[in-house]
């Protein structure tokens, strides 16, 4: 599997993951529920949005490395 469809993947899946959150959020609106988002929902989806770009630019890094060596 390519790096370009793992992003893919990782980005479907973090969307998915961020629609059941807000899901969630429509039941669970005690300090705990807040507090879990805050402490783990939101670093996931910062991270996660880090890796997609970073995964973007080794793409391109890939693809200069086999042009260069064809």
């Amino acid at each position: 599997m390519s790096l370009n469809a793992n992003r893919a993947r990782l980005s479907a899946i973090t969307k998915n993951l961020l629609l059941q959150w807000e899901e969630t959020r429509n039941y669970w609106r005690d300090a705990r529920g807040g507090e879990f988002g805050k402490k783990y929902i939101e670093p996931l989806a910062q991270q996660m949005e880090k890796a997609s770009v970073i995964c973007e630019k080794l793409d391109r890094i890939i693809a200069k490395a086999r042009n260069d060596c064809e």
